[in-house]
């Protein structure tokens, strides 16, 4: 049982410096991620092609140092990795305004600015989450992840409403400018965290592909986490397709102001909360793994009202849907992220985070390419339909598996349990996490 009512992280001065740094960062990013596309629609004048190849260069970073990023942070202080790693995004973002300041910004510096972050994004993210461990101890996993997914729901409202303010107050290259700034708040308050992990243990076999392999093959030979890999891995391939499209329909079809737009995407968030609040509650409720694929299944065809979008009451019942939606994502990710951080060996952590993203976030740089694709030749409405629509199907993997009607996901295993063949060559039997 977690203490003081599920409030003991509240009183755990370490955590409340992580969860202050993430909780400003969170903020800069959901500018930024709304920013950066009206820069590249209105501003530099980008086709649905090109706005589509930008969402590639930010999540491309998962498929080129995923899974290697994992054995090296295993390797690394985590604490130390995430401090480098919010330096360097801040330097990447500034750019954007500096360049901009003298009338230079174009396209290939957004492609690089986004592809550097990206690169930090996956490193800063793996240890993150392996770090999370060691600080608040495993049994506080489900109170630290609630709260900090709670923080990011905060963040998905108060950041595209206050990035939309800021696009037409300062225009867009400036309102980067804030995001910049909150890696620098970030890398602060992590530095200031008084808990200090030793340096890890190198082990006898060095090889990064062997240490790389030893991760996948723990992921991908395990069936419950297969399953959560393949339900989040389609759902991040067809839902970026249809996000990507989203702004230039908002922005370029219904002439929307950035502040407007702003809006619509912070409303959603509110659900967020509400999700990240309840998460635990309806985890007791219907059972750990039954609201997984529920989470999924009951809220993702909400967005179907996406593609059918007009400057009148469909904007409303698209705020609906996405607080809806956000509710659900909050409850899932919140659920199997607890889940895989508990049964994981702590030796093996950083790189089983570093496969899942990989395999999970390794579909978003194609959903990028295939909205981008399908925006220029089916137009920007059925590309969106055809992504919700994949999107919706995504929970069948979670749902087709044991997960289904287990109320109660196992924990830590021993050691002797998890040892896999490394020469076996196991491949995963379905799409990932």
């Amino acid at each position: 049982m977690t203490k003081l009512g599920g409030q003991y992280l509240l009183h755990h001065r370490d955590f409340r410096r992580l969860w202050a740094g993430d909780a400003i960062s969170q903020i800069g990013t959901m500018i930024t991620m709304l920013a950066l596309p009206l820069l590249a629609v209105k501003e530099l004048h980008a086709t649905p092609f090109e706005v589509g190849l930008l969402t590639t260069f930010e999540t491309v970073a998962f498929l080129l140092v995923g899974l290697p990023a994992g054995a090296w942070v295993d390797r690394m202080r985590k604490r130390s990795v995430m401090i480098v790693g919010d330096l360097g995004r801040a330097a990447a973002l500034g750019s954007v305004p500096l360049v901009a300041a003298f009338g230079g910004l174009t396209m290939w510096q957004l492609y690089a600015v986004v592809l550097i972050t990206g690169v930090l994004t996956v490193f800063f993210d793996v240890s993150y989450q392996s770090y999370l461990p060691f600080l608040v101890g495993r049994e506080h996993l489900v109170e630290g992840n609630s709260k900090l997914q709670g923080t990011q729901s905060v963040a998905q409202v108060a950041g595209p409403s206050l990035g939309g303010l800021l696009v037409q107050l300062l225009t867009a290259p400036y309102a980067i400018a804030i995001d910049a700034a909150s890696y620098v708040w970030s890398a602060l308050c992590v530095g200031r965290i008084g808990a200090r992990e030793p340096q890890p243990e190198r082990p006898v076999e060095t090889h990064l592909i062997h240490e790389v392999r030893e991760g996948v093959s723990f992921v991908v030979r395990h069936p419950l986490l297969r399953a959560i890999a393949g339900c989040t891995a389609s759902f991040n391939l067809f839902f970026t397709a249809a996000q990507s499209m989203l702004i230039v329909l908002l922005a370029r079809n219904l002439h929307l102001p950035a502040g407007v737009i702003g809006l619509l995407l912070a409303a959603g968030a509110v659900g967020g909360l509400a999700g990240a609040l309840l998460a635990r509650r309806l985890a007791d409720r219907f059972g750990q793994g039954p609201i997984i694929w529920l989470s999924c299944a009951t809220t993702t065809p909400w967005m179907l009202i996406a593609p059918f979008l007009e400057r009148n009451a469909t904007l409303a019942l698209f705020v609906v849907a996405e607080l809806v939606l956000y509710a659900g994502t909050v409850v899932y990710n919140v659920t199997q992220v607890s889940f895989r951080q508990a049964l994981c060996p702590e030796r093996l952590l950083g790189r089983m985070n570093a496969t899942m993203r990989f395999l999970v976030w390794g579909t978003m740089p194609l959903g990028g390419l295939l909205g981008g694709a399908l925006g220029a030749t089916i137009g920007v409405r059925l590309t969106i339909l055809v992504g919700v629509i994949g999107a919706s199907l995504a929970f069948l993997p979670v749902y087709l598996s044991p997960l289904r009607t287990m109320r109660e996901l196992p924990g830590h295993e021993p050691e002797e349990r998890v040892e896999v063949d490394l020469t076996a060559g196991h491949q995963p039997s379905g799409a990932g996490e």
